[in-house]
């Protein structure tokens, strides 16, 4: 069974998913769902250590051997990213409990976790493929999945954010597929370990290079880079609670990672000078999101929406490390990567939470929220912390790695680009803390009675994990650090 946890990190959810299915009832469904995830995220450990302890795995779909045959090949850069993206689908899934969900229609909600389950596997396969096509695969059972799990709300609103988000998905999707059919014409493989070798060969050819901006242009629309982002707000705004916490969490990592392989695995800045040039754009790109994405997040109401736009500017961070394109960069990225999971999975279940007993999550609606549910109020307190860099928290490990970076590079810009952003991040999550505790509590807007008296259990232990990881891991930072830090060393030696 070992020789076969590569396939069986894909195989486990794809089939578990009609299986919940078959089940019907949203609590059965439940059930079947998050031991099928717990079982996921397991072998994802399990890959890890065998990654870590022997190398990089090979696993034949079929007996073709690569490049004949697809080729899922895990690396530890592929192991961090499927332990990463099984952990907060095990979590966010244990606190969708059939009765957390009421902003979904309860005929509709095994739905969800048919949905949820293809949704988790595309992106496990995205991240385990060394199939360029089979990526192109993974990506629409992963889109097609979350336009289902965005459009399941009740609010009529997320039909439309899941069509804009529809529209943009399939134009970048059609984009990424062409780069990928420019490479297949030109080399005739689409195994990206047998590309990453016949590519030098042809650096110079027009559609090699229209290849490459094709897939980074595609991949960017899927990642909601600045200034391709303009469907995440509403798409997260819009989503059913807990589905914005899976995608916050999962979504946006993988079409990261897409960004790290292309372009230092299958490309590479060290035989082609449309890479480096590449990374200048995506330095100048990750820059003015952070900026840019961090200032629009202050004038929101809507907290879901504030931290949608917090999102787009964290994830311009991560793009800032990879156009850096140092050691020390590569690995900073690696490590926001692991530590933005942890945050923004924490701070929508925190959201999910309070949206769950008063019904709404515009500032307007929750003065005095810190005498009513303190407990819930300092989660978020601790989340916003981590958001922001504080000390002893995982945000401030990632951005102090991101600092070094810059300095090593005596790019004094940059780090005035991270410390802006990052007192930008300590605005607008004061902004929401001065509502919840210094408004005073007897205003009309606390007479506001709450919808449910108590969460599921289920619900705040996975609210609290996160919350605690955020914690945990700025102290003890060995485990995102060594993995990081060897997935830098890969991708340094790779290109």
């Amino acid at each position: 069974m070992f020789s076969h946890l590569a396939i069986l990190q894909v195989v486990v959810p794809l089939m578990g998913a009609p299986a919940c299915f078959m089940l019907g009832k949203a609590r059965l469904t439940w059930l079947m769902s998050l031991l099928i995830s717990v079982v996921t995220c397991a072998i994802s450990i399990g890959l890890l250590l065998q990654v870590y302890q022997q190398g990089p795995i090979s696993y034949a779909l079929g007996g073709w051997q690569a490049p004949w045959g697809i080729e899922y090949r895990i690396d530890i850069i592929n192991a961090y990213m499927l332990l990463i993206v099984s952990a907060m689908g095990a979590l966010v899934l244990l606190a969708a409990k059939d009765t957390a969900l009421t902003d979904i229609d309860e005929h509709r909600r095994p739905l969800f976790y048919v949905a949820y389950l293809l949704c988790l596997a595309g992106l496990l396969g995205i991240a385990a493929t060394g199939d360029a096509f089979n990526v192109f695969v993974f990506l629409e059972i992963s889109s097609l999945s979350m336009y289902c799990l965005i459009a399941l709300n009740k609010d009529r609103r997320a039909l439309w954010a899941a069509f804009r988000y529809l529209i943009v998905g399939t134009i970048g999707a059609t984009f990424i597929l062409i780069g990928i059919g420019y490479l297949y014409m030109m080399t005739g493989t689409l195994n990206m370990q047998d590309l990453a070798q016949r590519l030098p060969a042809i650096a110079d050819n027009n559609a090699v290079i229209s290849a490459y901006a094709f897939i980074m242009v595609g991949v960017g629309l899927k990642l909601a880079l600045f200034p391709l982002h303009y469907w995440l707000p509403n798409a997260y705004t819009h989503a059913p609670n807990l589905v914005t916490a899976f995608l916050a969490a999962t979504a946006t990592k993988v079409a990261v990672y897409l960004v790290i392989r292309f372009n230092f695995f299958v490309f590479s800045p060290s035989w082609a000078d449309f890479i480096q040039l590449g990374n200048h754009v995506l330095l100048i790109l990750g820059s003015v999101a952070v900026l840019w994405a961090s200032w629009i997040a202050i004038r929101q109401t809507d907290i879901k929406r504030l931290l949608a736009y917090s999102s787009v500017a964290q994830i311009g961070y991560m793009v800032m490390g990879i156009g850096m394109s140092s050691l020390l960069s590569l690995q900073a990225s690696l490590l926001h990567l692991f530590n933005h999971a942890l945050m923004k999975g924490g701070l929508f279940l925190v959201l999910a939470t309070i949206a769950l007993r008063l019904g709404s999550v515009d500032t307007s609606q929750l003065r005095g929220l810190a005498q009513r549910m303190p407990l819930t109020f300092w989660a978020f307190v601790i989340g916003g912390l981590s958001l922001i860099g504080m000390p002893a928290t995982a945000g401030f490990i990632s951005k102090w790695y991101l600092v070094q970076a810059a300095i090593e590079q005596q790019s004094w810009l940059l780090v005035a680009v991270v410390l802006a952003g990052s007192a930008l991040a300590a605005i607008y999550v004061w902004k929401v803390v001065e509502v919840f505790w210094f408004t005073d509590k007897n205003t009309a807007s606390n007479t506001r009675h709450l919808s449910q008296p108590q969460v599921p259990v289920t619900m705040s232990i996975a609210m609290w994990l996160l919350i605690i990881a955020n914690v945990y891991f700025g102290i003890d930072t060995r485990l995102p650090v060594t993995l990081s830090e060897m997935g830098a060393q890969l991708l340094s030696g790779a290109s």
